[in-house]
Order: C-alpha cells, then structure tokens, then sequence
C-alpha cells in the first residue's frame, strides 16, 4: 500500500543591506528591508520515490549554482537531483546572484545563499508527516495583461541593438497615445497544489500565477513583492498553524505584467499599496476554490530532468566591432538607464555575447504528483509556451514554473522574435536562436504527457 508524506518548511535568506540588487538596466543596492525574503521548500514521499521542490524569493539563479545545491542537497538526504525542482519566484527586489544586464553579482551574498536553500529542504524532510494532496485552480484575469503592444503610425520602437524599428513596444511609457492594441494572450490561471496532514492540518500550498511582478516600490528597497503578500494573506484566510509554508511561483509570464497602459488608474499609486491588493485578492480567490478540494490521500510521485541543447544567438563580427566603439567610449558607471543609454548598455551586452559558447544546455523538468504535472524550465517564457503546454497535457492539472533549476533570460516563440520588443533585443538575457522555444516545449511535452 502507498504511503504518502508531505514536509515544508522555510529559511531566511533576506540580504543585508548593501547587497547589490539586481533586475534593472543598472545596479542597485538595498537601502530598506520592507519584507523578509524565504527560500520555501516542500519535500514530498511515497514508498518509492522523494521529490522536493524549493522556491526562492530572488530575481534568478543560475544553473551552475543550482547545480551545486542540488548535489549537497542530495548528498545530504538522497534525493535524486532529477527530482529536485529550485525555482526563483523573480521578485526584482532581492540580492544578486548573478550578473543581469547592469547589475552585478554580490558574490558574498552568493557564497552565504547555497546553504540556506539547502537547509530549508532538511527542515521540510525532517518534518514530513503522512498527509493528502489536493489540486485547485481558478481564472483570475484581473491582475495580468500583455505588456507588449502593437503601437499607431508615428511611434517608433528604436530597438537598440539593430537600430531598427520593432513591430512591439514593451511597456510604452509616454507612448500611451499611440497604442493600437496588446500584442497576445496572457495566462489567467491561478493554479495550486495543496496539503494537509491526514488530520485536516495545513502543510502548504504551492501555487502558480503568470505575472512577471508588481514592483510598486523604490529600488533599493527589498521585498518579496506580492508572491509574499500572498503567502501571508492565504495562512490567514486558510487559518493555518505556525508551520504552514504557502508557495507563489512564476508561471509562464514573459510577456505579462501590470503595468497597464491601456488603464493606468485601475490601482492604487502608493508603495506596496499594488502589491498589498493583488496578492491578498489571489489568496481569497483561491482560498475559496480550496473549500471545495478533492483530495487524493495516496498519489504516486515521478521526475525527471534532461538538457537540451539550444544553439545562441551572436552578433556578427561588423555588429562587435561597433559595440567595442561604443564600449570604449562610455563610462558605465554614470550610465541612467533613459532612451540613449539603451544603446550604450545593449553594446556591452554584444561585446559580452560574443565570448559565449554556440549552444547552451538546457534543462527542462516535469514531477507527476498523482494526477498533477508540474513542468519546470530554467528561463522567462511566453503565456503561449504555458497555454499551449496545458492544452496538450490535457489533464486539467498542469502549469509551468520558470526560473526552474538555472537562468538565461527569454525564450520568447519565433514568430514574437521577429516581431520586436524589450524581451526579444539580443542580449545574454536573450539569446536563443528562434526555434529554442519549439525544441524545449516539445521535449517538455514529452516528458509530461500522461
């Protein structure tokens, strides 16, 4: 007979103040702590098999490091690293582990944060317990839009790594005027798995929503932005006991924030006052869905994990040579992130580019929890990849975290390649060549599929 365990638990890794703060053109450093921020691990068991899946309040993490994890981890409690899920929730309000655009590595903060996330998945093995598992899910298409637009005659879309003109704008500040309409559909699922003890206690809820994140607050600030508002409204609203761990991962939000520029006055102006309404309304919504759960007392566990390889983007050796100009005539250090400095922060990132390797390995993960199918992929994807995941699985009980087991930024669909706009612009943070979206969604696809 199966028996299932379920254990959670969550550490403190909040930085201290100084770290370097990343996610912006430029770096910024932490000034304030608003919030604590939690690596938040849930170890799941049945007779055959442990899974663990850890969520991080940071930007992103990088595949070596969370390869480094993952091996301590396993080497301290035996699971598998192919059934070992790491994920960054993406709040751009957390110290930097590794270099984004303008902002920089804090090394220290890098060398203090592996075994923190390592204890929070010893304390989750440590308090497992037999429990019952559980699936919800409910539409909430209020919080999330496409933030990419196509614009009027008369807008230009300067991309600056070319120097032409895009057929997007990402995000048009002062460019409201010209707007035509959004350029795609966005994910408006909020799903979740949830556990409780065989006695009706609440253990965690790992749920899953496709909105980038709100950043109503000044940079510098630290804070886990509404994935941690969430978190704490829905142990309220749940009434759960001291140990509860509630889980908001990243979805397949590439393209989707809220930052709405066709209805700019739909919330609230005031510092974390966005956040604060946003996360407390997904916590109600799917508090009530959770009333009405079916559980599945003894559902089998799987994972797997495999790399595939994708070939990169580069600049052409005319495209270097003319980025080194601009290089070596730019001190980065007065750079303010406005129009012209666009071109001058996408010139280093050619320079930069073009000592990467020709292809990179990949890796794209899917854990079966009984009739649950959780997808992972290591960078920042388009509604479409997680919409067209969902309809093909079929079971009605799948999503897609990103930022899952490393980084390297978009990996937007071909066709919105050739279109344009902020999250397409080649860089180290995007720069797989067209056809990486299609290879990594169908080897997800196979992997997943019932």
């Amino acid at each position: 007979m199966t028996t299932f365990l379920a254990g959670a638990a969550q550490t403190d890794i909040t930085p201290p103040l100084g770290t370097i703060i990343n996610g912006e053109f430029v770096a910024f450093y932490a000034h304030t702590i608003h919030d604590p921020l939690f690596s938040k691990a849930l170890v799941l068991q049945d007779d055959y098999t442990t899974l663990a899946i850890v969520m991080v309040d940071i930007c992103a993490m990088d595949k070596e490091f969370i390869h480094e994890v993952k091996r301590d981890i396993t080497a301290l409690t035996g699971i598998p690293q192919e059934n070992i899920l790491i994920a960054a929730t993406h709040t751009h309000y957390a110290g930097s582990i590794l270099d984004l655009l303008g902002g920089p590595c804090d090394l220290p903060y890098r060398k203090s944060l592996g075994n923190k996330l390592v204890q929070s998945v010893l304390d989750a093995q440590h308090a497992l317990q037999p429990a019952k598992l559980g699936f919800a899910a409910v539409n909430v298409p209020e919080h999330v839009v496409c933030r990419r637009y196509y614009m009027k005659d008369g807008y230009k879309a300067v991309n600056p790594v070319t120097g032409g003109l895009d057929m997007i704008k990402t995000n048009p500040a002062g460019g409201e005027a010209y707007i035509d309409r959004r350029a795609s559909e966005v994910d408006t699922e909020l799903s979740a798995i949830a556990i409780q003890s065989l006695e009706g206690d609440w253990i965690s809820v790992l749920a899953n929503y496709s909105m980038h994140y709100v950043g109503d607050c000044p940079n510098g600030m630290v804070t886990a932005d509404y994935f941690g508002v969430f978190a704490r409204h829905i142990a309220v609203n749940l009434d759960a006991g001291k140990h509860f761990v509630a889980m908001l991962s990243n979805g397949t939000s590439g393209e989707a924030n809220i930052w709405d520029f066709l209805q700019p006055d739909r919330y609230p102006k005031g510092a974390h006052e966005k956040k604060e309404l946003i996360g407390g309304d997904l916590a109600g919504k799917l508090s009530e869905q959770l009333k009405n759960i079916v559980w599945e007392p003894k559902p089998k566990l799987s994972g797997a994990l495999q790399f595939v390889t994708l070939s990169v983007r580069k600049p052409s050796a005319a495209e270097v040579d003319a980025a080194k100009r601009i290089v070596s005539e730019t001190d980065y250090r007065l750079i303010n992130p406005d129009a012209d400095a666009m071109v001058k922060i996408y010139a280093r990132e050619q320079v930069f580019l073009n000592e990467y390797p020709d292809t990179i390995e990949f890796p794209v993960q899917a854990l079966k929890i009984g009739t649950i199918t959780i997808g992972g992929l290591g960078g920042e994807f388009f509604a479409e990849t997680g919409l067209s995941l969902k309809k093909k699985i079929g079971s009605g009980k799948y999503f897609t975290i990103t930022m899952a087991n490393g980084y390297i930024g978009y990996i937007p669909p071909a066709h919105e390649i050739e279109k344009g706009g902020y999250e397409t612009w080649r860089c180290r943070t995007s720069r797989i060549k067209e056809d990486g979206e299609r290879v990594v969604r169908d080897a997800l696809y196979e992997m997943a599929r019932p």
